[in-house]
């Protein structure tokens, strides 16, 4: 056995030693290595089938679909660094913005287009009646008060003092300065000097001179320059003086000074530019002028405060009540908006409006269209929300900016009675006279 053994180790290790070499060989001379196998040429590839093509972009988009999208900055400063990017875009490129809501902002359009809901902002003179457009109105008010002069200069003077005088801090101490001088007059009317005015008093120079149309005013009541000798002062100065006419008649004065102190700045009203248009499927599309998104200075001002705060806003956690409240702050930039009401008949009132009025306004310019103003009615806000008369809210507040399409509907129970007593309500909503002006909506 063990013999067996041995002969087994023998020929592992015989097999193991590699391969055999000639007898007559030199030591160090070996075999030959076997050269390797030449690799077999290789075919070319076949393109892939069309199915093979469309099966891989699927499953690449798929890929694509689900790899995590990119995070955006996450620390505050990198935060605000990407914010002011963004509002440095947006100051050199005006767009209009989407108001929340469900109303779409349309784009403005220029002035002159014939497919403007409305040609633009119009406003009303109250002095002369004269509709004017939103640049024309400062100049055409201040030439009707001065052609009034002719006419009554004293409620020309007035209306001259509040209306061309645009600090009405400096104003209402003007015109409590010059109520008083008048009070002084009529409470001592026996003593001279009440009834004369320095002109270079410090007083008169810093509350009264620097106002436009105090001066008118002084000599449409009844005061005269004059030169008056002065004690303890070589020359003269310059007096107003009040007439012994003016004197004999103190309820003139006393009159005079109410009117200036309850006079308001003359401005002009808003033009409603009542429209009525056919039935159309185009009611809840606006094309708006460019009146309806311009800002005045101070609007940019404003404007441009909120956008920086937005800077700060995003690196904090907001509530909900927080964020609605950043929504009416950005209903609030707009100035105007234009209405239309669908009527039972399908036809269309379109008015424009303040976006800071209240919803009582436009009840009552409803109103005012209706055959039957005495009947009460509903007006209906996009999904169905009733919009109250007394309610208190603005439009822009409503989220009713720059446009709205907004429903009317006659109260319900008020209808029940009519046709309870035997009558109907009268097929013709509106009065003749907006009837007859009515266009087509295109």
């Amino acid at each position: 056995m063990k013999k067996f053994f041995q002969e087994i180790k023998a020929d592992i290790k015989f097999k193991s030693a590699g391969p055999g070499q000639k007898l007559t060989g030199s030591v160090g001379e070996r075999a030959p290595k076997e050269k390797p196998n030449q690799p077999a040429v290789r075919q070319p590839r076949q393109g892939p089938t069309n199915e093979a093509q469309m099966a891989a972009a699927a499953a690449l988009a798929r890929l694509e679909q689900k790899q995590p999208k990119a995070r955006g900055p996450t620390s505050q400063e990198s935060i605000r660094n990407q914010v002011r990017k963004e509002l440095r875009a947006e100051a050199t490129v005006s767009g209009s913005t989407e108001a929340p809501g469900t109303n779409m902002v349309p784009e403005p359009r220029e002035e002159g287009s014939a497919h403007l809901a409305v040609p633009g902002v119009c406003f009303t003179c109250p002095l002369t009646g004269a509709t004017l457009r939103k640049d024309q109105r400062d100049a055409h008010i201040k030439e009707a008060i001065l052609s009034h002069f002719s006419t009554d200069p004293v409620a020309a003077s007035i209306m001259k003092i509040h209306t061309f005088n645009r600090d009405r801090d400096k104003v209402k101490l003007g015109v409590d300065t010059i109520a008083k001088y008048l009070d002084n007059i009529c409470l001592h009317p026996e003593e001279e000097k009440y009834r004369k005015i320095k002109l270079q008093n410090k007083v008169f120079q810093e509350r009264i001179n620097c106002l436009e149309g105090t001066h008118e005013f002084f000599e449409a009541i009844g005061f005269q320059k004059a030169l008056l000798p002065v004690p303890d002062q070589e020359g003269p100065e310059e007096f107003y003086v009040l007439s012994e006419a003016a004197v004999a008649e103190p309820q003139s004065l006393q009159r005079h000074k109410d009117q200036l102190l309850v006079a308001e700045p003359v401005r002009a009203t808003l033009a409603r530019q009542c429209r009525v248009f056919r039935p159309s499927p185009m009611a809840s599309q606006f094309d708006l002028p460019g009146d309806f998104f311009n800002l005045t200075a101070e609007e940019i001002k404003r404007e441009q405060r909120l956008r920086s705060e937005a800077v700060e806003r995003l690196s904090v956690l907001r509530t909900k009540a927080m964020r609605e409240r950043e929504e009416q702050r950005e209903l609030r930039k707009y100035t105007y908006t234009l209405l239309r009401v669908r009527l039972p008949d399908g036809c269309l009132l379109q008015g424009t409006f303040y976006a800071r009025e209240r919803v009582g306004a436009l009840y009552a310019f409803v109103r005012e269209a209706l055959q039957s103003d005495w009947l009460p009615f509903d007006l209906l806000a996009s999904g169905g929300q009733k919009l109250s008369e007394e309610d208190s809210l603005a439009f822009n507040e409503c989220g009713l900016v720059p446009s709205a399409l907004l429903t009317f509907s006659w109260d319900a129970a008020v209808l029940d009675d009519i046709r309870a007593a035997g009558a109907e309500p009268n097929s013709s909503i509106l009065k003749p006279e907006l009837l007859a002006a009515i266009e087509k909506l295109s």
